[in-house]
Order: structure tokens, then sequence, then C-alpha cells
């Protein structure tokens, strides 16, 4: 028996960002290993138009909670939906509402924020500072409170080097940044934000370093702990293992480790964190960091090489272009592929499609794509050392059932057999694709192939054309380079007519 999923048996949990990305795994992990546990609180922002109950089930109904409710069918009776608006004070939730939480709460998952790493400073302050505090106040006010678990991100120092697992100040105190935003207008916040985020890349970063800080300030008496992940993407082993080609070009480092760490593996990290800061109760608030590149790297160009590889093998259908990505570091380069590999075929495809009476959409899409592509520039062409002292202390603290049931050793992960679900998954699960239409897939990735060739060739052909009729050199190379191939030609038929 698991002892980590034997805690959280007869457990009420309140999770934050339950509608999240990570929330929804963290919920579905809750209720597959321990679906005796008695209740999980979800913080839920009123939608118009959807009861919360209607909420309730529409996450249900994801392919996600397919074995939870096989394992525990009364899953729903199990999820008890709460309005909440983060930025709102006391996140406006009602005052019955708020005494069943204070009185019930035994464990507290914070993995609510803003990732938009373009929010204005007010905005990301207000969701991953001021609603930190707000819970954290909460939390204080909780008797049965066994452990207050607060998700960060292991970027809210890149602008360190080599990160430990400590708190680093920031150079203005939270309180102060949180009562100037207060008074101070959109103008002046926007101008004066560069010189507060300073040698960091983002609000995103920044905010997440401010909120670590009020959670080391505002802990009290209640047992802590902080998980930094990197770069979360899809599941590596559960609940099931998870290139249109637009992209053709992307500005990053080739050997610039790419730090993604599998959201199940966060998930199992984060629960093993909860059991262990609950019954072992640290004297400090321990980070722990949940990254990749230091105990099983893989470089971003290897990555790419194989995600190509394995869109070849295992082709979307209705394919835009042939899967290519060509890694540089160079700005110009960058401008001249987006202009040309880019926004070209979005635009002529957009015509192309107001010819057909369609509504042009390619040119809008691209322009999102690359912006976002932009915001990532900055951690695909830098690697980072994190320590994981803490990490791997709480690993050697589990049993060898709870080692399996909550792995989170990325040594053991095979990054080729990840990339290749990760493809299928987006197949099978996002795009809704049938597996069995990767014949005609590979047919029309193979038509696309053909068409990019006679392109190319067709357009060398008219620029060589174009410098024939206006560059003497250029005859001259031309005429050389034909009477080359017909006197070999005549060389090899002569040769061929005597050793008969």
């Amino acid at each position: 028996m698991s002892t980590i999923a034997a805690f959280y048996g007869g457990k009420s949990i309140l999770i934050t960002g339950a509608t999240g990305f990570m929330g929804k795994v963290l919920m579905e992990k809750l209720f597959r290993t321990s679906p005796d546990l008695k209740v999980i609180y979800i913080l839920v922002r009123p939608k118009a138009g959807q009861t919360l109950q209607q909420r309730v089930f529409q996450i249900l109904n994801s392919k996600l909670f397919e074995k939870v409710k096989e394992i525990c069918p009364n899953v729903h009776e199990k999820i008890r939906a709460i309005y909440a608006d983060l930025n709102q004070n006391d996140f406006g939730i009602s005052k019955e509402d708020m005494q069943e939480l204070l009185s019930c709460t035994n464990i507290i998952f914070h993995c609510a924020a803003t990732v938009r790493f373009d929010a204005a400073l007010r905005h990301a302050v207000q969701l991953n500072v001021t609603a930190t505090q707000q819970l954290l106040l909460m939390a204080s006010q909780m008797p049965r409170l066994e452990a207050f678990i607060h998700i960060s991100t292991a970027f809210s120092n890149c602008n360190l080097k080599h990160i430990d697992e400590v708190i680093y100040p920031c150079p203005v105190e939270p309180k102060k940044i949180i009562d100037s935003l207060e008074w101070l207008d959109d103008a002046i916040i926007d101008e004066i934000t560069p010189k507060l985020i300073g040698d960091r890349p983002n609000t995103y970063t920044y905010t997440k370093a401010l909120g670590e800080m009020v959670v080391q300030q505002e802990s009290g008496n209640m047992n802590i702990a902080i998980i930094r992940p990197s770069i979360v993407g899809a599941t590596w082993q559960e609940p099931f293992p998870a290139g249109k080609g637009f992209l053709r070009a992307i500005k990053a480092t080739p050997m610039a480790v790419a730090d993604l760490i599998p959201v199940d593996t966060v998930v199992n990290l984060t629960l093993a964190v909860g059991w262990y800061t609950a019954v072992h109760r640290p004297k400090s608030t321990l980070v722990y960091h949940c990254t990749s590149g230091n105990l099983n790297p893989c470089n971003w160009g290897k990555m790419g090489f194989q995600v190509l590889a394995t869109f070849e093998k295992i082709p979307l259908e209705r394919a835009f272009r042939r899967p290519y990505a060509n890694f540089t570091t160079n700005n110009f380069t960058t401008q001249y592929r987006n202009a040309v590999s880019h926004r070209a075929p979005a635009i002529i495809y957009d015509f192309y499609l107001r010819l057909t009476g369609r509504k042009p959409r390619m040119t809008k899409l691209m322009n999102r794509l690359l912006r976002a592509v932009s915001m990532m520039e900055y951690f695909v062409n830098r690697s980072w050392e994190w320590s994981t002292y803490n990490t791997e202390m709480l690993m050697s603290e589990l049993s060898p059932e709870d080692q399996r049931v909550f792995n989170f050793d990325v040594r053991q992960l095979n990054w080729l057999e990840y990339i290749e679900n990760y493809v299928l998954g987006i197949k099978k699960y996002l795009l809704k694709e049938d597996m069995a239409g990767i014949p005609e897939a590979k047919q029309h990735l193979k038509r696309l192939r053909n068409i990019h060739y006679l392109f190319n060739t067709a357009l060398f052909l008219i620029a060589w054309r174009l410098l024939i009729a206006r560059s003497q050199m250029a005859r001259n190379v031309w005429f050389f380079i034909v009477s080359f191939c017909y006197k070999f030609l005549s060389y090899f038929r002569a040769s061929s007519t005597l050793k008969v």
C-alpha cells in the first residue's frame, strides 16, 4: 500500500487553478490514487451561461478522467466547486463557502497564476502576488490545515546562471509593490515596469519571484513548501502517454538545454511534497526544483530533430506544409525566415481563401504563433543549472511502492519515447484525428514534399534565367556547364561502345 496515497484518504483538499492544465492533472491523480479522499474544493471563476455543476461535469467529461470514473464512480460528488475571483478581495467567496473552507481544509495546493509572459504588471501582481498573500491569510485561519504547497516556476530567478533551492530576495519588497500599484495609474506602471523587473525577461518571472517572497514572509507557523517546475509539458506515463508544418524557423541555440518536465512528474512530486511537509513538518520552508536539465539533459537541436522525425513517422492530417524547422541565433536570418517562410505563405494562403469565398485566417494565426515564439526566445537560447538536493532527499525518503506510484525520477525518462507519445497525444486527443488515417496523411505529406521540390526547382530556374539574361559572366558559366555535360556524356557513350 502506498503511504502517500493512504495519507490523502479522508482529507479535504483545496486546489486553486484546478481548471488549468496542471490543476486538472493534479485532481485526476488524487482521485485515481486516493479515491477515499473526503472532498476536493476547487475555486471556479463565474462563467456566463454555465452553472458550477456544469463546469464540474465539463472537466469530468474530458478524456483525462476516464480511468477515474471507473475507479471512483461517485467522483462528481467529491468535487465541491466554489465561486471565486482571484482579482477580488477575499476572492469574492460567499460567507458560507468561506466558513466551510476555513473549518474543513486540510491541504492547500496553490496552482493558480497568470502564465502570460506579456501580462501587464498590475494584472500579474494581482494574480501571482496579491492572490497568494490573500490565500496565505485564509490558510492562517484554518485550524485543520496540515500543509500549504505553493507552485512557483524554476524561472523565477532566471537572471541567475546557477539556482539553488532557496528563496532569493527581490530589490523591492512585495508589500511596497502591492501598495504602489493601488494608486499609480497604468501609464506610470508601464513606464516603470522595465526598471522593476530588471534583468528578468518579463512580468511573469518577476511576479513569481515576488510570490515566493510573500510565501516566506507570510508563512507564520504553517507547514509550507514551494515547488519550482521548469517548462511543463504533456504527461509522460499517466493517465495516458501523450505539426501542421506552420513553423519553419526558430531563433534558438541548438546546444541549449531544453529543460522540459512532464506534467505528471510535477504532479507526483507535488503530492509527495504535500505528504512530506504535513507528516515531517520541516522547520523552514523547503524549495523543490522539478527540472530535467541536470539529471537527464536534452538540447533543443536534438529535440527538434526528434520531433520532425516523429511527425514524418506519424504525420498529422491536412498539414499546411511538410514539417521542417531550422534553428538560428542570427537576428537577420530570423527576420528573413519569418518574412519568407512564415508570413508570405500565410498571406498567399489567405488570398486563396478569399478567392474561394472563405474567411482568411492564416495571417492572424501566424502572427499569434510568431508572437508566442518570440516570447519563448529568452528561454530557448539559454541554459541554467538547478540544484536538486531537496528533491533527491525526498526521493530517498519514499518507500519502493511510493517511488513507483508517485515517480518523479526524470533520469528514467526516455526522450524519444516521450516525444513520440507527445505527438500521438496531439494527434489523438487535441486534434481528435483517427489513427487509421495515417497512410493517407503520409501520402499527403509525400505530395507536399514533391510540391516543395518542384517549387524550389522552378524558383531556381527562373532566377537563373533572369541572371543569364542580365549577366555575361552567368552566360559564360552556363555555356561551360552545358559543354562539360555534353562532353562527359559523349565520352561515356564512346566508352560504352568500345566495351561492346
